[in-house]
């Protein structure tokens, strides 16, 4: 979900950040964090808000909505090599707005972020940026479609993503992957109108493409990989961040055995119980949105890092799909210690389905 309302916390993180003090190790970080932070105001109401009865227009829709105040391109894959060799791909681009306006260049109140984490059997390789939007360093663009910051892009050879080809390269670690959809788009919610409290007014404009397949080549600390497997993307966008009383999230993407897709999440809240919501899919276009009072999710088993404890391994039922796994993680040591510390990674399904995914985690 990605990372989901991630960025909606970030604006405060940069904010909050900028204005403290910090160690001469910490020094570059601030900087950039400084950077970034200048023209953003928090209390700026002046964002488009997310509403019902939205009316889809593509490919604009795949293209960047700057009067909301967040929005994110996130993409998940679970790839294998021809010797077996396993390896889970995140690759986000997140754009969050200081003010709805539209100034130009360096006085672009658009500023992005964006995140790349590779995980194998064994070992985690992840890294993080940042660019100010309005001088080319990052944004996305239509016709043909480009997605990017600094050499890290996802580009098409016209105003549609799909096909596509996703590129990064940092210090460790390559990937060129052509990115293929071989099913239709989903929209989560009431036609893409995704709620996030049970009683206020909290949503996103939200849309997957679950039926993604990816190959191509990964370069892991100089050993090259040729890879290839299923995809997810995930598109969402908003003006607005959680309640007070809630607390982080717990998000699965699942392909099962069978072809379908499985999208949960609950929203966690103090002192109540969570907010869930997910939907199961099918390429042609089939979705049944599920209800809180279909999805059970309990952890059984819980990991530690750094005083957190977090839970990596699930039960989850839909009774009213027949469906009752369980989640097991790939990797418990994946925490990614980005700016925004969060869990993210490849996971297994075993149980009266198969099949591979991706979780995240917020707010332990």
């Amino acid at each position: 979900m990605r990372s989901r309302l991630l960025v909606l916390w970030l604006t405060g993180l940069l904010l909050t950040a900028g204005l403290l003090g910090c160690e001469p190790a910490e020094q570059e970080r601030a900087n950039t964090v400084e950077i970034l932070s200048q023209g953003l105001d928090a209390d700026d109401q002046n964002f488009a808000a997310v509403v019902p009865g939205k009316t889809w227009q593509f490919p604009q829709d795949h293209l960047s909505h700057p009067s909301f105040k967040t929005e994110w391109w996130y993409l998940t894959a679970n790839l294998t090599s021809p010797e077996g060799k396993t390896f889970g791909v995140q690759w986000t681009l997140f754009r969050f707005a200081g003010r709805n306006t539209a100034e130009a260049g360096w006085h672009s109140p658009q500023m992005y972020m964006a995140h790349v984490a590779v995980t194998g059997e064994k070992q985690l390789w992840h890294a993080e940026r940042f660019a100010r939007g309005g001088i080319g360093q990052a944004g996305v663009a239509g016709n043909p479609f480009r997605a990017w910051l600094d050499n890290w892009s996802w580009r098409s050879e016209d105003s549609n993503p799909f096909p596509g080809t996703l590129s990064f390269a940092d210090e460790h670690m390559v990937a060129t992957l052509q990115v293929q959809n071989q099913g239709a788009l989903i929209f989560q919610g009431e036609n893409g109108y995704s709620r996030k409290h049970v009683s206020q007014e909290i949503a996103s404009y939200y849309y997957s493409a679950p039926f993604l397949h990816l190959e191509g080549t990964l370069v892991l600390d100089g050993l090259p990989y040729q890879v290839s497997g299923p995809g997810w993307l995930d598109r969402e966008w908003s003006s607005e961040g959680l309640a007070q009383s809630q607390l982080g999230w717990d998000w699965f993407s699942l392909h099962l055995d069978d072809g379908s897709a499985l999208m949960l999440y609950q929203i966690r809240e103090a002192d109540s119980v969570p907010y869930y919501f997910g939907s199961r899919s099918w390429p042609d276009g089939r979705v049944v949105t599920l209800s809180a009072d279909e999805i059970r999710m309990i952890p059984i088993a819980n990991a530690r890092h750094e005083g957190k404890l977090y839970p990596v391994q699930w039960q989850i039922a839909v009774p009213s799909q027949q469906i009752q796994v369980k989640v097991d993680v790939v990797r418990k040591e994946q925490w990614l210690p980005f700016m925004f510390s969060y869990w993210e990674g490849p996971v297994r399904v075993s149980g009266s389905h198969t099949g591979q995914g991706f979780m995240e985690l917020t707010g332990y």
